[in-house]
């Protein structure tokens, strides 16, 4: 039976407090409803990104006490940090994956910033540090990027590749957004070479994420940092319920959430270590 990995982003970006124990309980319910990943940013009390891990590794300790989800740090997010700082989670030995950013587009107001300068960088450094990256895709010229990038620095396949929708001055949620980002991955890339999935900034309702699934994405992310609406109509005030949608559906369509033991397996992970190499 196919397998998808469900990956919870569980803080939006507006949250102006963040709560080490409140994150890990919330992220602990995810893991209970499917998700086999969580995405995270380094964001200091305030919600403000930091190259400081400390509030970070406290966080992942308390998640660490509770469940083996598979951890993924960003190393991107508008902001000013230079690449250095940006790439603090690289260095961590308890960050499993992290986020790689190929390119640099226009988020809503804001312009990503992802000069090829900071993007060889980064991959360098994911590269020494054999961590695995998950590269997230916002535009057709990226994959090939991408593709220049894997060949140039020797990045271990499968790649894990996301394809961001949504966003204003970005790809549009929309079939027809999905299947030209889909074929510029395909045109780049052999089918056994990547692990894609399905990102959609604004979600409101669920018919692209099916789309995604039937259209051979293997990874979903869900969550506040992208959306909280369970439907037009309903907001949630909880991730779970988020995450436990997105299992429903997967089911429905004849599939089953990943667990993070298959996901490690997946990406040549090593098996969860002993909880406290992670305080």
């Amino acid at each position: 039976m196919k397998k998808v990995m469900i990956c919870v982003a569980p803080v939006s970006g507006a949250d102006a407090i963040i709560h080490p124990r409140a994150i890990a309980e919330d992220v602990k319910r995810c893991y209970e409803q499917g998700a086999c990943m969580v995405h995270l940013h380094v964001r200091d009390l305030n919600g403000h990104l930091t190259p400081d891990l400390s509030l970070l590794g406290e966080t992942v300790a308390c998640i660490r006490k509770s469940c083996d989800i598979v951890v993924e740090i960003s190393t991107g997010g508008v902001s000013d940090l230079n690449i250095w700082q940006r790439i603090q989670p690289v260095y961590a030995p308890w960050v499993e994956c992290v986020s790689l950013n190929v390119g640099s587009v226009n988020l809503g107001d804001a312009v990503y910033q992802n000069p090829i300068a900071d993007v060889r960088t980064c991959v360098q450094e994911i590269v020494r540090q054999h961590k695995v990256p998950e590269t997230e895709l916002f535009e057709v010229g990226m994959a090939k990027t991408l593709r220049e990038l894997a060949d140039t620095y020797h990045i271990p396949k499968p790649l894990l590749i996301a394809l961001v929708f949504g966003h204003g001055g970005e790809m549009p949620a929309t079939k027809a957004g999905l299947k030209h980002l889909v074929t510029a991955l395909y045109d780049n890339f052999a089918p056994e070479e990547v692990i894609w999935g399905y990102t959609q900034a604004g979600r409101r309702d669920w018919e692209m994420v099916r789309y995604a699934l039937e259209c051979g994405a293997r990874t979903l992310r869900l969550g506040f940092e992208d959306s909280d609406y369970l439907n037009p109509d309903t907001r949630t005030d909880a991730n779970e319920d988020l995450i436990g949608r997105a299992a429903q559906i997967v089911r429905s369509m004849g599939m089953e959430p990943m667990s993070a033991k298959e996901c490690r397996t997946l990406l040549h992970l090593p098996a969860q270590r002993g909880e406290t190499d992670y305080v």
